[in-house]
């Protein structure tokens, strides 16, 4: 078997991962490769299993079946070293109650070997954070601000972050966002997991969608979309008679007609012919549309089996 190239390399490997909590299986055979350098986005809505394969990955839950390989070690057997390696930030902070923030960011950092000063003071500036208050007295968003400090400071190879800006406002999103985005510059591997879709569809390089404790699709955005159906939106001049809905419906899908405006879908390889059938009714406004990843989400779930 070939080497596998430095580019293509994967951090995160999971194979055929089982994991039972009595007769309940949270997790059923499920793959998940993150590659190196990339930001990949984990997808799926509340007990679908996310939460539980990053416990198995911290180290926190041990596998029932399948392997699992976290920057080339066993995350139960080599926790202690691999923790030193990456930085992991929940979805609910949990601050010990009568450390400064900025006294929990240190803790945190020396964890994990040690922060850069420099890196901490300007993210501290950047989130807006008041490093002298106490634990107990920090609202939600600024405990997440404190993990998210300490974990992009810490010289890591590896970012685990599972719900990170929940309770942030826009605008502190927002820097999250920027600051991810640098990470991923210089070459940091991310796994987010996160249920705000723009936030997902704005970072990651790959998006993995989990459903039923299994990934039930993996790829990048565009190669998502080349599965989903594009929207269609026009003004018609003229508005179709029966004969001619009747030949819409039969290339469109969802076609729906309020006077002169209609919105449809179309699969992505039929758009020249629905533009060619549309032209004889004399749009005067037309916007084609491929699917949001929410679209995508939402559109794989409304398609899975009811158990």
């Amino acid at each position: 078997m070939a080497a596998t190239t430095p580019q293509t390399a994967a951090e995160i490997r999971i194979e055929g991962l089982v994991k039972k909590f009595g007769s309940f299986t949270a997790l059923d055979g499920l793959d998940l490769e993150v590659r190196r350098g990339e930001v990949h986005g984990f997808l799926g809505p509340n007990g679908a299993g996310k939460s539980t394969t990053i416990r198995v990955l911290l180290g926190l839950l041990r596998a029932d079946a399948g392997t699992v390989e976290l920057l080339g070690g066993d995350p139960w057997r080599d926790v202690v070293d691999l923790h030193r390696r990456l930085a992991y930030v929940p979805g609910d902070v949990v601050l010990w109650p009568s450390l400064t923030g900025g006294e929990a960011i240190d803790l945190l950092g020396n964890l994990r070997g040690g922060l850069d000063p420099t890196r901490r003071g300007g993210l501290i500036e950047r989130f807006e954070l008041d490093p002298t208050k106490r634990g107990r007295q920090y609202s939600k968003g600024n405990r997440q601000k404190v993990a998210i400090i300490a974990a992009l400071a810490a010289d890591v190879e590896l970012l685990i972050l599972d719900e990170p800006t929940s309770g942030l406002d826009p605008l502190m999103e927002a820097v999250f966002q920027d600051e991810v985005a640098s990470e991923k510059a210089q070459g940091r591997t991310i796994l987010l997991s996160s249920h705000i879709m723009s936030e997902v569809e704005a970072l990651a390089d790959r998006v993995s969608i989990i459903r039923q404790g299994a990934i039930a699709q993996t790829g990048t955005l565009e190669q998502l979309r080349g599965q989903a159906r594009v929207t269609i939106n026009a003004t018609l001049t003229r508005t179709p008679d029966p004969g001619g809905l009747a030949d819409l419906e039969a290339l469109l899908h969802e076609v729906r007609l309020q006077g002169r405006r209609m919105t449809a879908m179309v699969e992505p390889d039929r758009v020249n012919d629905a533009m060619a059938a549309l032209v004889t009714y004399e749009m005067s406004a037309l916007t084609v549309s491929p699917a949001s990843l929410e679209d995508l989400f939402l559109r794989h779930y409304d398609e899975a089996p009811t158990p």
